[in-house]
């Protein structure tokens, strides 16, 4: 990320009116974790973010379920995806599960530091409840990664295991996050949203093309696939941060 002086990154939403969701059953939480993770963000960035969390989880009917999708590959979505959750977790009181989908280029992992040896692509081909293959971030606050199988898991995406792997997981978080592969790489981010709530287009400013974006749209509302909104990322903002504290 760069630094004051430099090119910085904001986010601007656009985010319509939740629809009303059921929440899943909490999972509790343990007191030896720490509240957060160690992902760090400051100033206009952690702002912009609470603004993103606020409408599209914790508004009186917010969503539980939401994909997050490049519209083409180098937008963030896994930064965006990684930090949303982080601050999700920070503000509400359910438990937060953030789920590696883009098996082709994962990377939630390492956004977070840990290993990507057991994950969704292990549970798809393997057995055992979904909860053997999370991995625990923060009190609230899980990661299940891409897997050490993700080629197999690929062609698993629109199973009944797929199913029956994203039920499990509904019935276990409150929240689930999913970060997918750009739209113009395949078709996973209509296939997950389909099984979730809707999904969120990542733009990338100053390269994101019109046409691909509008394309992306009418990808997903023929599919039937709810668009939540759009985030643009990397936003350039010529304007000192203290002086933007004021605006």
């Amino acid at each position: 990320m760069s630094e004051a002086g430099r090119m910085r990154e904001i986010l601007e939403t656009q985010v319509e009116q939740p629809y009303s969701a059921p929440p899943p059953p909490s999972v509790g939480v343990v007191d030896n974790f720490p509240s957060t993770p160690s992902l760090q963000i400051s100033g206009a960035i952690r702002d912009e973010f609470a603004k993103l969390v606020q409408n599209l989880f914790l508004l009186p009917q917010g969503y539980r379920r939401v994909v997050f999708s490049g519209t083409e590959s180098g937008s963030g979505c896994s930064w965006m995806c990684a930090h949303a959750a982080e601050g999700l977790a920070a503000q509400a009181r359910g438990s937060v599960c953030i789920v590696d989908c883009n098996l082709r280029s994962p990377g939630l992992h390492q956004q977070f530091g840990t290993e990507n040896h057991h994950g969704l692509s292990d549970a798809l081909t393997g057995s055992g409840p979904i909860r053997e293959y999370v991995h625990r971030l923060s009190c609230n606050l899980w990661l299940l990664s891409c897997g050490s199988v993700a080629e197999a898991g690929r062609t698993m995406f629109g199973s009944d295991r797929m199913r029956s792997r994203v039920a499990e997981l509904r019935s276990a978080f409150d929240y689930i996050l999913i970060d997918a592969a750009p739209l113009n790489v395949c078709n996973d981010a209509i296939v997950l949203g389909g099984l979730s709530d809707g999904v969120v287009l990542m733009l990338k400013a100053n390269s994101s093309r019109r046409e691909t974006a509008r394309k992306a749209m009418q990808e997903l509302q023929t599919a039937n696939v709810r668009v939540l909104g759009a985030v643009l990322n990397r936003r350039t903002l010529p304007i000192p941060e203290a002086l933007y504290k004021r605006l």
